[in-house]
């Protein structure tokens, strides 16, 4: 190679390489990793998406399509919805249900949607895992027996809960003029709502002479019982429930309530970007297995980045619309968009937080595994270490920190 001809290779090289240094991007604020993420640092010429694409799949999903330049890795679907899933429909209301074999990541819980009609009932049953539920729509009668024989009868509205110890057999009736809607939660990921205990299954496998004994009348009592379950049928609407209780006080009374309002409980935090409403074994005493958290955010607002030690959180979005991003160790980040009639979940000790990006207050459902709420709050823990240490790590002045909210607001802004 000639001497013209290399000193044109070596300038044309120096001018690539100062291309590619231009274009490497170097970590800065909001956008950390190297090589860099998100739409922000990429090619113009390389976002585009020709297809084949669903729209209307697409455009209720805009931060998996384009991410934050924060989000980085890979992490489980922690996304789901009663949307997606199959109703089962029978005369008198229908039900459909999220389970681990549908929704991988949710180890610790199930959940069921269902909906019964004026006089619709839930079939009198009972599962092998405990049941918690919340009212979203209408009036529902439910009907319970605890193993020492004491019944327990209640009307239950929007934003009630009702729990039902694994093994109780219980029974849900919806009431005039609307029925009911409701959201069941078992504290078991792969419970079923179609795999469940039914009295009129083992009335029709068990031989007439040994429900003639058992019962103490004649076999054929029984020759008019329902050959296949009933699940949910329709039925009379009941009467007046003190009549209902009456009926069945001979037993005598349960120490603790099988129902809680919580729509209607004291905010454990309450301010004008929204509240968060506790339910868990201190105040609902007789919900041993799960506790929830129903968390109301203004337009805009956002719960504050936290975590929880002691449990799974699963999610149930009622109202609104939103957007949650979850943090792992690896890093791991990721930014989901959710929906009324949505699913998210957050496994134990994962960071995350939530922001209401609607029009609209913003309604959720924050359920766990567990009888104690917990939660620790990033700002609470940066402002309860020595200032000294949290500057070193963060290259914030000490002074500065001192305005760092140190009483666990929930929802900000205050």
């Amino acid at each position: 190679m000639d001497q013209i001809s290399r000193r044109a290779v070596l300038a044309l090289g120096a001018v690539g390489g100062g291309v590619l240094a231009a274009t490497a991007h170097a970590a800065t604020f909001g956008n950390p990793d190297q090589p860099a993420e998100g739409a922000v640092n990429a090619n113009p010429a390389g976002l585009s998406d020709p297809g084949p694409k669903n729209p209307v799949l697409e455009s209720q999903f805009p931060s998996r399509g384009s991410p934050p330049a924060t989000d980085i890795g890979d992490m489980p679907q922690f996304w789901s919805s009663f949307s997606t899933a199959a109703k089962r429909i029978q005369d008198g209301g229908w039900a459909r249900q999220i389970t681990q074999s549908d929704f991988a990541i949710s180890e610790a819980v199930s959940g069921v949607n269902m909906r019964l009609g004026p006089g619709g009932i839930r079939e009198m049953h009972w599962h092998l895992a405990a049941e918690w539920a919340i009212m979203t729509n209408g009036r529902c009668r439910v009907t319970v027996l605890d193993p020492q024989g004491r019944a327990y009868v209640q009307d239950v509205g929007v934003g009630d809960l009702w729990y039902f110890p694994a093994g109780y057999p219980h029974s849900l009736q919806g009431l005039g003029p609307d029925g009911c809607e409701f959201v069941i939660v078992f504290d078991q990921g792969n419970q079923s709502e179609y795999n469940t205990l039914l009295v009129t299954d083992w009335l029709a496998h068990t031989p007439p002479d040994v429900l003639a004994l058992n019962f103490g009348v004649p076999a054929d009592t029984f020759k008019s019982i329902p050959l296949n379950d009933l699940w949910i049928f329709q039925g009379k609407e009941p009467g007046p429930l003190a009549d209902d209780q009456a009926a069945v006080a001979s037993g005598g009374t349960p120490p603790e309530p099988f129902t809680f309002r919580l729509g209607q409980s004291e905010p454990l935090r309450n301010g004008k970007s929204g509240k968060l409403q506790l339910a868990d074994s201190s105040t609902f005493k007789v919900s041993k297995t799960i506790a929830a958290a129903l968390e109301t955010l203004a337009p805009g607002a956002v719960r504050e980045m936290h975590w929880h030690p002691n449990a799974d959180e699963w999610q149930y979005w009622i109202e609104g619309e939103g957007r949650m991003t979850v943090f792992d160790a690896g890093p791991r980040a990721q930014t989901g968009d959710f929906h009324a009639g949505d699913i998210g979940y957050v496994k134990r000790g994962q960071g995350h937080f939530i922001q209401n990006t609607g029009t609209t207050e913003l309604r959720f459902l924050a359920v766990f595994k567990i009888a104690e709420y917990q939660e620790i709050s990033l700002s609470d823990w940066l402002t309860h270490t020595p200032p000294q240490l949290v500057a070193q790590h963060l290259n914030i002045d000490p002074a500065v920190l001192t305005k760092f909210p140190n009483d666990r607001p929930g929802i900000l802004p205050r």
